[in-house]
C-alpha cells in the first residue's frame, strides 16, 4: 500500500492511521484484493473552495472532493478485482466543513471525518449518488463500513 497523507493542522495527523485502517476495512468488506495507492489531504475551506471552483466549476466550499484515477478505464471491474498495485486517486477533506457538519448533524468530529473519508473512497471505487437508487446503495454501504469500524452515529 502507498498512502500519502497530509494535513494543514498537525493535530489531525492521527487520521493517517485511522484512514489506513478504514481503507483496509473497506477493501476487505468489498472483497477487493488489489494493493492501493491513495492520497488524502485534510485542508481548509479556502483551499477546497478553490479546488471546487477550478475543477467542478462550483463557486463554494464543499466537504469532500475525490479525483478518481479509474474514471476513464475501460475495464475498471477487472482492475478492481486484480491483486496488483492500483492508483485509486486523491481525496480532499475540508476540516472546516467537517467541524461545522459534526455540529449540524449532532455527532462527533471523529465520526464526520471517518464518514467523509469513506464517502470519498467509495467515489474512488466507482460508487456515486447521482440517482436515488445509487444514493441508497452508497449510503447504506457507508453506514455498514462505519459500523464495522466501530464508529457510531
Amino acid at each position: 500500500m502507498e498512502f500519502d497523507f497530509t494535513s494543514y493542522d498537525s493535530s489531525f495527523d492521527k487520521y493517517e492511521s485511522i484512514y489506513k485502517d478504514l481503507l483496509l476495512l473497506t477493501l476487505k468488506h468489498l472483497g477487493l484484493k488489489f494493493d492501493p495507492i491513495i492520497s488524502i489531504s485534510l485542508i481548509d475551506d479556502k483551499t477546497i473552495h478553490k479546488i471546487n471552483k477550478e475543477y467542478r466549476q462550483v463557486d463554494r466550499p464543499t466537504d469532500v472532493i475525490s479525483f478518481a484515477f479509474l474514471d476513464n478505464e475501460v475495464d475498471k471491474e477487472t482492475l478492481l478485482s486484480s491483486s496488483s498495485l492500483l492508483d485509486l486517486g486523491e481525496i480532499y477533506i475540508s476540516l472546516d466543513r467537517a467541524k461545522a457538519q459534526a455540529i449540524e448533524y449532532q455527532h462527533s468530529l471523529h465520526r464526520e471525518l471517518a464518514f467523509l473519508f469513506i464517502h470519498g473512497l467509495l467515489h474512488l471505487l466507482g460508487y456515486d449518488h447521482m440517482n436515488e437508487e445509487d444514493e441508497q446503495k452508497m449510503f447504506a454501504l457507508q453506514d455498514e463500513i462505519l459500523s464495522l469500524g466501530g464508529i457510531k452515529r
